[in-house]
């Protein structure tokens, strides 16, 4: 996937004025930003680069402020090298409404010896969590961003059994896989990037629950293939060894939904997540900030979505619709 880099000054440089450049290069289509010591590094995809809404952003500025920035291509280079050499510490994530219930996520190397593993299939009911190995290759998601762990201590509240989960924007595959492990039938991944499906495969296997997970390769546009009998097993586009119509792909609908993505995308493929909704089904919404939801709940409820549950973590949040 090919990224810009955009690179802004800004006089005078102020944390305030950093933070709301950040929301409005959010509105332009940026996903990753880096602040520096004269302004703010931001990273959009070069397919949803908006210079127009840029423009814009910078123009209409709410603080006196001079800026300047340059847009460049974005080095082509593995943005979790630090992640493969040396791995992370393993995060735990809580239960909000039942403290004894959790998962700890983990690289395969630093897993205390205290966390007992278990079989994929396991649902705790016990103190121990239930252990889910990230081997992060290219690809976005080992449970450090708050909007990762509010999705999972979401899910940690809900009972997933029997569900047919479908993953949006799927990184690594954490969430799919958090999902399986707490008792979800079955998992449809997709994600635009080719390393992130195949990295979700790979963090597929070494959970053992790559029987009921599939992963694609595209953007939203895949869904169209999962909408009817017909089209599942022609339509969805997967690199070779990956078959489309597998039971994972159940076109009677997903009962839920998980996207973890930025804004823009979100309010883009919200009608598509619902086309492939069930009667009953929940959509967890994670990627933005709070100063979002607004936004995102109008666009919900327009599509018969009623807003149940919200949750912030410092200015990012996290939104649960049911259908």
């Amino acid at each position: 996937m090919k990224y810009f880099e955009i690179e802004f000054t800004l006089t005078p440089c102020t944390e305030d004025a950093q933070d709301v450049l950040t929301a409005l290069a959010g509105e332009a289509g940026c996903e990753s930003f880096e602040q520096t010591d004269n302004g703010l590094k931001a990273y959009v995809q070069q397919s949803l680069y908006d210079e127009d809404a840029l423009r814009l952003a910078v123009e209409s500025f709410p603080f006196d402020c001079h800026i300047i920035y340059n847009v460049r291509e974005a080095e082509d280079r593995d943005w979790n090298e630090q992640w493969e050499q040396e791995g992370f510490e393993p995060i735990e994530v809580r239960s909000q409404n039942a403290e004894a219930r959790g998962i700890i996520i983990h690289d395969g190397r630093h897993l205390p010896s205290s966390i007992n593993h278990q079989p994929s299939d396991f649902i705790h009911q016990t103190s121990d969590f239930i252990p889910i190995e990230i081997d992060a290759h290219l690809a976005f998601g080992t449970g450090t961003h708050e909007t990762t762990r509010m999705i999972c201590s979401t899910l940690l509240d809900m009972d997933l059994k029997g569900k047919r989960v479908l993953d949006c924007g799927c990184g690594t595959g954490i969430l799919g896989i958090c999902a399986l492990k707490l008792g979800a039938a079955s998992c449809v991944a997709y994600d635009i990037d080719e390393w992130s499906a195949d990295n979700t495969r790979h963090n597929a296997v070494i959970n053992r629950v790559d029987d009921r997970l599939t992963a694609l390769c595209g953007d939203s546009t895949v869904l169209d293939g999962l909408a009817t009998p017909a089209t599942t097993a022609t339509t969805a586009t997967t690199p070779a060894g990956s078959p489309a119509g597998s039971p994972a792909g159940s076109p009677a609908g997903f009962s839920l939904v998980l996207a973890n993505i930025n804004r823009n995308i979100l309010l883009q493929d919200m009608p598509r997540f619902v086309s492939v909704m069930e009667p009953h089904a929940t959509l967890i919404l994670s990627g933005f900030y709070e100063s979002d939801c607004a936004l995102l709940e109008s666009k919900a409820q327009a599509l018969g979505l009623s807003l149940t549950a919200t949750k912030t973590d410092g200015d990012w949040a996290c939104m649960v619709f049911q259908r």
